[in-house]
C-alpha cells in the first residue's frame, strides 16, 4: 500500500498543517511534564529490602548516594523462564542513558520479584549493566501494584493503572515505572509512578518507527517487537530484479 503522491508543493502545505499539530504536541508535552512535576509527594514510611549482587540492601541503598531514584518495574515473575518481551524492548534503551542519568542525581533500577540468580542468568543473556535487583519475599512489586497474586487474581477487581480492572486484563506480573526522592534529612518520598504503555516514551526505537514510512507497522501493540537475540535475520529491501 502507498500513499498518495502529490506535488512538491501540495506535500509542503500537508506537511505544513502537520507542523502545526506538532508544535501543539510539544507545548501539550511541556504541559503534561510541569503538571508530573507539581504532583504532591507521599512519604514512603515502609521499610523495603531488597536482594541485590552486594548483599541485602533497603530502598535507601538503591539511591546510590544521589536523591532521586526511578525503579523500574520489570515483568520478570519467580518462576518466569525469561524476561517480559515488551520489558526487554525498553530496557534495550537504558545503559546508554546511565551516565547521563547519574549525572544529573538520578540513579536507574529495574526491580524484578524473581530471585536474583534468576534475575542475573538473564541480564547477562541481554548484555545489559543496569543495576537490577530482586524484590522476592517483599511487599514492594505488590504495594506499587505491578505484582498479583492467585488470590489477587480470583478476586472481582484488581487495581492496576489507577484504576480498577478484570483480573482476567491482567497477569501475575505488570510493567511500570516508580519515581523517589530522597532528601537531607535521609526521608524518602514516592513522586510519581506510570504504568501500562505510560513509560512508551523511554523506547526510542517507538519514537524513530514514528517518522519511518510505515511508522510501528503493528497489528497490536508492539506485537513486532521480539528480544534483542531472537530476531531472524533482517528482512531484505526489496530487488526489482525479482
Amino acid at each position: 500500500m502507498q500513499n498518495e503522491v502529490v506535488s512538491r508543493e501540495e506535500w509542503l502545505e500537508a506537511r505544513r498543517a502537520l507542523l502545526a499539530k506538532e508544535k501543539e504536541a510539544t507545548r501539550l508535552r511541556d504541559s503534561v511534564n510541569a503538571a508530573r512535576l507539581a504532583l504532591p509527594w507521599v512519604k514512603v514510611d515502609k521499610d523495603y529490602v531488597f536482594e541485590t549482587p552486594e548483599g541485602r540492601r533497603s530502598l535507601a541503598d538503591l539511591f546510590d548516594g544521589r536523591s532521586q531514584l526511578l525503579i523500574y518495574h520489570f515483568m520478570l515473575g519467580p518462576d518466569w523462564d525469561a524476561g517480559c518481551t515488551g520489558c526487554s524492548f525498553l530496557s534495550d534503551h537504558v545503559d546508554g542513558a546511565l551516565p547521563h542519568l547519574n549525572h544529573h542525581d538520578v540513579t536507574w533500577v529495574a526491580v524484578s520479584r524473581a530471585p536474583l540468580d534468576k534475575i542475573a542468568a538473564f541480564k547477562q543473556r541481554m548484555g545489559w549493566q543496569f543495576p537490577w535487583v530482586s524484590s522476592f519475599g517483599s511487599d514492594f512489586n505488590f504495594d506499587y501494584h505491578v505484582s498479583f497474586s492467585p488470590e489477587d487474581l480470583a478476586k472481582d477487581k484488581v487495581f492496576y493503572n489507577f484504576t480498577a480492572m478484570q483480573p482476567a486484563d491482567a497477569n501475575d506480573e505488570l510493567p511500570g515505572l516508580s519515581a523517589f526522592y530522597r532528601n537531607d534529612r535521609g526521608e524518602i518520598f514516592h513522586t510519581y509512578s506510570s504504568y501500562a504503555r505510560g513509560p512508551e516514551e523511554l523506547i526510542g526505537t517507538l519514537m524513530i518507527l514514528d517518522r519511518a514510512p510505515k511508522g510501528r507497522n503493528e497489528d497490536s501493540t508492539m506485537n513486532f517487537v521480539r528480544r534483542h537475540d531472537e530476531y531472524d535475520e533482517a528482512p531484505k529491501a526489496p530487488s526489482c530484479c525479482h
